[in-house]
């Protein structure tokens, strides 16, 4: 197999010619990067990316930690990270975690070796003690908000959002709202509580149900809530696929949306678009772009996105 020792002495130049032409130099004549591409084709010569990210320093390669892949709102992320990432000839490596920390930790390990010019992480199990250190061999963006100045982020207000939404149905006249997050142990989950109890007071009982996901988990969801004592006037769901599912579950009991029961998700995803739901739109796919964007930057800069909430016939 050809190497480039025997492109330049085929071709007449210098091994460090070949390397300019392998690497794109600019500081190369015409003539001489010409004559180096006919040989390369004439020897069937294909680069070693390894060698030339070696020699470049980079590898134009980004790695995103990506708890689930069959979730909207991180495809929403995820999007806008390909957008940018194809936008600036990067390439996307996805590193599913599954809220796993050592596998979080082991995927930070490989900024270690250059593996990765940067990583977005778009949600994470590990605390930000664990994972600052790993900062300092390359850029690290989180998609959620980051005080700590090592880390640059592209974030939405998500308080301000929880807030807004329970405000709103309270204007509407309801005081027995009762609400669905992803997971008990997250962030997200900590304000949605708190921003519940600044609107509403004292959570009732059976009025919060966690772990969901999916329009299977919000039909389930619909089923636990409507069977309580005093069952709720309105539902906030983390997700338009678990609006939709308290939606369907509503109209299979015959309640009338909204006057028996008002219904607001998030995200702004198709299914809530198709069925006429409230949302909560936190811009996931602007989100994404600008992490990328602050990756191959290797900036650590705070970026943050406007959310909106986008009124439809559910409340």
């Amino acid at each position: 197999m050809a190497n480039i020792h025997d492109i330049a002495k085929v071709a007449g130049v210098s091994v460090s010619t070949v390397s300019r032409v392998l690497n794109n130099y600019k500081y190369v004549s015409n003539e001489k990067r010409e004559a180096v591409l006919k040989v390369m084709e004439e020897m069937k010569y294909t680069p070693n990316k390894s060698a030339i990210d070696l020699i470049r320093g980079e590898t134009r390669t980004i790695g995103v930690i990506l708890p689930y892949n069959n979730n909207p709102a991180f495809d929403q992320l995820l999007n806008g990270i390909l957008n940018k990432a194809l936008e600036n000839d990067f390439l996307i490596t996805l590193l599913p975690s599954k809220y796993d920390k050592e596998q979080e930790l082991e995927y930070l390990e490989k900024l270690k070796s250059k593996l990765f010019d940067g990583i977005i992480i778009t949600s994470r199990a590990n605390d930000w003690e664990e994972i600052i250190p790993y900062s300092e061999f390359a850029p690290i963006v989180s998609c959620e908000y980051a005080q700590h100045h090592e880390i640059g982020c592209s974030y939405t207000e998500r308080y301000a959002s929880f807030f807004d939404a329970f405000q709103l149905l309270k204007n509407k006249g309801h005081h027995m709202v009762a609400f669905t997050t992803a997971r008990m142990e997250s962030n997200s989950t900590k304000k949605i509580i708190k921003a519940y109890h600044e609107v509403f007071g004292d959570i009732p009982p059976g009025y919060h149900i966690s772990n969901c996901q999916c329009l299977e988990d919000g039909y389930e969801a619909a089923n636990q809530f409507l069977q309580l004592r005093e069952r709720p006037t309105a539902i906030y769901a983390n997700g338009d696929e678990v609006a939709s599912g308290i939606y369907l579950y509503a109209k299979a009991e015959k309640l009338s949306v909204p006057e028996d029961l008002a219904i607001i998700g998030q995200e702004n995803q198709p299914v809530g678009i198709g069925l006429g739901l409230t949302t909560v739109d936190h811009q996931l796919t602007k989100i994404g772009e600008q992490a990328c964007s602050l990756t191959i930057k290797k900036s650590k800069e705070k970026i943050k996105i406007p959310y909106h909430i986008i009124e439809r016939d559910s409340v």
